[in-house]
């Protein structure tokens, strides 16, 4: 098991893919919508096991000492084997490293149990992503 950032662009387009798959088609959104202008200053994961990958995640930084895990997805057909926690332990660790006391995140309102187990609480509602899906915003203290 190897957790990175993609390097070709054959990874890249695989990354960009299953975000998309994961987390806009359920939602009738068009390719694209996947992305947005943190890719260019964010750091991507990617988890790749015998060179498949199988969940992804951005980090990006949100404030002083304050980071944000955006666009967490593992692939749907491998849900509750433990690609989400791996992936989320490698961001999380990767903030700390970077001096960060705090990391926030807007979870979908069906994986606020999953961030919940990972000590995450939840702050508030926050959006309602395409006026379809709410989200709320959690932290998690270091």
């Amino acid at each position: 098991m190897e957790i990175r950032s993609p390097h070709t662009s054959k990874e890249w387009e695989e990354y960009y893919n299953l975000r998309y798959e994961v987390l806009r088609k359920p939602l009738n959104q068009p390719m694209g919508s996947e992305r947005n202008e943190g890719d260019l200053t964010g750091e991507h994961f990617a988890l790749y096991e015998n060179n498949v990958l199988k969940a992804i995640a951005r980090l990006d930084s949100y404030a002083p000492k304050i980071s944000q895990v955006r666009f967490v997805a593992v692939n749907n057909s491998l849900h509750g084997k433990g690609y989400g926690k791996l992936i989320m332990d490698a961001v999380e660790k990767r903030s700390k490293e970077s001096g960060n006391v705090k990391m926030i995140l807007h979870s979908r309102d069906y994986a606020v149990p999953f961030y919940e187990k990972l000590d995450y609480r939840i702050i508030e509602k926050s959006y309602k992503l395409f006026d379809v899906l709410q989200h709320y915003l959690m932290e998690k203290g270091y």
